[in-house]
């Protein structure tokens, strides 16, 4: 079985997952064969894997840093959160159904057989396995039954490196409060703390690592820099959201809707130089965009309805008068038809009117398609000519059928990545675009089409504009993190700790 290490945190984005990462990648920089895992995940931001089963992009992340095929082995259990108490729950890649958050407690401890079948299965395959937690350790109104935390590391037999954020303040609190709050077995547990996002002079912060380490009886094993490493984050707590601001040569808006999700597939736009993509709120914010996108949602219609309700709806409809371009993924692509219809209560249940700029209807099904697939834009004249012809791959994940009437033309033609099956998808009327696959512009080809169509209408050269390819991109910044990391983490003290674990586990 493999050796585990597991990476908790003092709070949400304490920097869990981008230390799991780094240590992914280190370890399989040194040779070993190394697996991101995290037993119960809740995100927006999903992924479908090859065999058509849905995970959280976190540990894809950490798949990406391994060197290794994202399998929903790592990330066997995903709620994905439908309202303020209540979330979809998906095991093993498949919806169980929509629980709200009382029921679901109540019934995770039916799911620890999903936990450790998963889990044994990725040790029995890996040398290493880096396990993930979930918020605070110490939230001692969730410890019974706890399946990703303390929980997990007993299930695991993982040794454990705590967390905390330095740059939001009271770090020497947030770590010392952790472990005073958990039973002793799980203090003896914590094998090493780490404070994270530190900016200026380490020598300053010696002291209080002094005192720390005396008040816990726990080392350091480093103290890690604030990183502007461009790699996927969490999706509810993304630095992305604020942005600069600023407006380049050729400016993209996204529409921040409440429960935005899988905004990952604009990533690609923002490393192209000469490019601004801003996620907006507000009709204050939304400026004069040369393009604006609609990004997925978890629930379409009551997004829907905020836009309307706060003007943004309007906002929007009036550009789109103006000729503005406007491209909807998934859910925004579905409000962009003439109407959406919930007959089995999969969102809020009934029919609401869409935006109306594309001739399309959606009804919302009992059934979630879930995909990879490849495929090209149709050849078109006009507003998208630039797409035509463009290769592209991506994912669907999206519950409802969306059906163009006369007037609207299909955007692409996908081939299913399982059974090599055809259909059309998507759809484009006069400036306005609509695709259900998402990583639509992980390829730097698609990327630059879309550029491309944005800088004709401009009269701009975008050719002078260059890109990257974004996965090569995603290597260098997965090689920055690990050597980053080596710097200031003691790996000495952090491979001992892995091999103590094991010798425990033995004992």
């Amino acid at each position: 079985m493999a050796k585990a290490i597991m990476v908790q945190g003092t709070m949400s984005n304490a920097g869990k997952s981008l230390l799991a990462a780094g240590l992914c990648r280190i370890f399989r920089q040194d040779g070993y064969r190394v697996a991101p895992f995290k037993s119960q995940n809740m995100a927006l931001n999903s992924f479908i894997t090859r065999e058509g089963l849905e995970m959280g992009r976190a540990q894809v992340m950490q798949a990406e840093a391994a060197g290794v095929e994202p399998s929903v082995l790592m990330n066997p259990i995903l709620l994905k959160p439908t309202n303020d108490t209540g979330s979809q729950v998906i095991v093993n890649g498949e919806v169980l159904g929509n629980m709200s958050a009382r029921d679901y407690f109540a019934y995770k401890k039916k799911l620890l057989p999903d936990i450790k079948r998963a889990y044994d299965t990725l040790a029995a395959e890996n040398d290493i396995i880096v396990i993930e937690g979930a918020g605070s350790p110490a939230e001692i109104n969730l410890k019974k039954d706890d399946v990703v935390n303390m929980g997990m590391a007993k299930l695991a037999k993982a040794p454990v490196l705590l967390v905390g954020d330095i740059d939001r303040g009271g770090v020497f609190a947030q770590l010392i409060g952790t472990v005073m709050l958990l039973e002793e077995e799980e203090r003896s547990m914590i094998k090493g703390l780490v404070i994270n996002k530190f900016r200026g002079d380490k020598t300053i912060l010696d002291p209080g690592i002094v005192m720390l380490e005396e008040k816990s009886g726990i080392p350091v094993v480093g103290v890690a820099p604030y990183m502007q490493i461009q790699v996927e984050d969490e999706d509810s707590l993304t630095e992305r959201f604020e942005g600069s601001g600023s407006v380049e040569a050729i400016d993209l808006a996204v529409i921040r809707l409440p429960r935005i999700s899988n905004f990952t597939d604009f990533n690609p736009l923002e490393s192209i130089s000469g490019v601004s993509l801003r996620y907006v709120k507000s009709v204050r914010e939304l400026k004069n965009p040369d393009l604006i996108l609609l990004p997925g949602t978890k629930n379409t219609m009551e997004d829907l309805l905020w836009m309307r309700q706060s003007g943004l709806e309007a906002a929007i409809l009036k550009a789109a008068s103006r000729g503005v371009l406007i491209f909807g993924i998934c859910g925004g692509y579905q409000m962009l038809g003439d109407s959406l219809s919930d007959p089995y209560g999969v969102e809020a249940g009934g029919k609401i009117a869409g935006m109306g700029l594309l001739p399309m209807d959606t009804i919302f099904t009992k059934e979630k398609t879930r995909t990879r697939v490849e495929g090209v834009f149709s050849e078109q004249e006009g507003e998208w000519r630039e797409l035509g012809g463009t290769a592209f791959e991506g994912y669907e994940i999206h519950m409802g059928e969306s059906v163009s009437r006369q007037g609207a033309l299909a955007g692409a033609e996908l081939t299913n990545a399982l059974d090599k099956s055809k259909k059309a998808d998507g759809a484009h009327y006069k400036n306005v675009y609509g695709t259900y696959v998402h990583g639509v512009f992980d390829r730097e080809e698609s990327a630059k089409a879309l550029i491309r169509v944005i800088g004709k209408k401009k009269g701009i050269d975008v050719e002078t504009m260059t890109g990257v390819d974004f996965q090569a991109f995603k290597e260098t910044q997965y090689d920055l993190l690990a050597d980053t990391l080596r710097k200031h983490l003691d790996m000495k003290r952090i491979y001992e700790i892995l091999e103590q674990g094991i010798k425990e586990e033995r004992e």
